[in-house]
């Protein structure tokens, strides 16, 4: 049997003993593919140093061996907070007018890529089958293929492909392109992100392109690239949803909110995740009808990051902003519309508080997938269960096509579908919620990582 070496920007190094085997999500889904199959996580430690050494620091937790090396401080800024976060992020969340196109940022994007290839190649063994994740690292394929490596490699993309049109503003997009095409499987979250992808192929590059098969045909090679929707660890939230930490940060909004309805958001603090127009929307449901202003109460929980980056920072004031006009005009002695929480909460927490909300609120203006949503369903109590509004720009869209999908970018439909969510009848949300319990506990992420795993397997 193959060996399995994930390679992605961050390691999640466990803290503890047995902790790798008790962590729930993608990163507990890779370590158990890893301990299946005896492999090796690469990665950046997340620390800086003067200069770089190319040491790898190598820990062996629970059948799992990581493997990180630190970086400069000139490559956190070019490489992570500059063209992984300040150009491709925003250009690939269809937000080409807060990216950034800056010579040194392309130069330390590569020369991180290099430093990665040059340090984890010789921890790659003939046999071994490589897995590389994210948009930090797209060409990291075509640089360990100049190592002289001929494994199968696959890479996985976790965030939207943007349309042609927009992914050409990109200086030096063909020679990304091509280095994508040095890997034998590309996944995409979806099916829309998989044939933007495969469009620019055929139109730019002038690949041969089969659209059944997602077979690209180019200058000798052949890759495949098809669709893996990623889901969550239903069984792992479910013991988390069952713990004593769930049970009182549920009774906390049952008990705080008294008789009103509460309203959840959960999102990093991102100008991807819509959190601004959020905010409109229920600006206008209370402009809309103020007498239900003691109905319903918003809690948006946004941990902040990237906090470097200046977009981040102009964000979190805005959403301030916009949060205090609201509280301002709507708030009495004893009631506030809007309770905003800038901080993290531990995965039993938000499962508490995902039941104890009855609406939860997951509108991003894109978004490769959006696990909160498929989290908010799986935390649900089946015999009250609440009702998910859902942006119909996150990937997640295709497959809870029972959530109440909305635009967004518009106010008047955001509260529309908050109305239509407060006012929804029990019968309703239990047909709702039935249909996609379905899909959130067969697409879990165990499936989706034995999915890609098989198929680059048989490359």
């Amino acid at each position: 049997m193959s060996r399995l070496v994930v390679i992605s920007n961050r390691v999640a190094v466990p803290k503890a003993r047995g902790a790798a085997g008790a962590q729930g999500g993608l990163a507990g889904a890779l370590n158990a593919a890893l301990k299946k199959n005896g492999g090796t996580w690469f990665g950046w430690s997340g620390q800086e140093i003067d200069e770089f050494t190319g040491n790898i620091n190598m820990q062996r937790h629970d059948g799992v061996t990581t493997a990180t090396i630190d970086l400069e401080q000139q490559d956190v800024d070019e490489y992570y907070n500059g063209y992984a976060n300040s150009t491709l992020w925003p250009l690939f969340h269809y937000r080409i007018d807060l990216t950034e196109y800056e010579r040194e940022f392309g130069r330390g994007y590569e020369r991180v890529n290099q430093r990665f290839a040059d340090s984890v190649a010789p921890l790659i063994e003939p046999s071994d089958m490589v897995w590389v994740h994210d948009y930090h690292l797209i060409p990291l394929g075509e640089r360990l293929r100049a190592h002289g490596l001929k494994n199968r490699i696959g890479f996985f993309l976790h965030i939207p492909w943007p349309p042609t049109r927009l992914f050409v503003s990109l200086p030096y997009h063909e020679r990304l392109v091509r280095t994508m095409l040095a890997y034998d499987l590309l996944g995409f979250q979806t099916t829309e992100w998989l044939e933007s992808f495969l469009h620019y192929c055929r139109k730019e590059l002038g690949a041969q392109v089969d659209e059944q098969t997602g077979t690209i045909d180019f200058e000798g090679r052949t890759v495949i690239a098809r669709a893996y929707p990623i889901g969550i660890d239903f069984d792992h939230l479910s013991a988390e949803a069952a713990t004593e930490e769930a049970k009182q940060a549920e009774q906390r909004i049952l008990v705080s909110t008294r008789d009103r309805t509460a309203m959840l958001g959960v999102d990093r603090l991102d100008y991807t995740k819509g959190l601004p127009e959020r905010i409109d929307g229920i600006g206008r449901f209370f402009d809309q009808y103020p007498d239900r202003v003691r109905d319903l109460v918003y809690i948006q929980i946004a941990p902040p990051s990237r906090e470097d980056v200046e977009s981040y920072q102009n964000i979190r004031a805005l959403l301030e902003q916009k949060t205090g006009q609201i509280n301002g005009a709507r708030s009495e002695v004893d009631l506030v519309p809007i309770r905003y929480v800038n901080k993290g909460h531990s995965l039993a927490e938000l499962c508490g508080f995902y039941r104890g909300c009855k609406i939860g609120l997951v509108t991003p203006l894109r978004d490769g997938m959006n696990l909160v949503a498929k989290e908010y369903v799986a935390a649900q109590d089946p015999a009250d269960p609440g009702v998910l509004i859902l942006s119909r720009f996150a990937g997640a869209a295709q497959q809870l096509e029972d959530a109440v999908l909305v635009n967004p970018h518009s106010p008047d439909d955001l509260s529309h579908a908050i109305k239509s969510a407060l006012d929804m009848p029990l019968a309703e949300r239990k047909a709702r919620w039935g249909k996609l319990i379905v899909s959130v506990m067969d697409e879990n992420v165990q499936a989706w990582t034995e999915n890609f795993c098989r198929d680059l397997a048989s490359q």
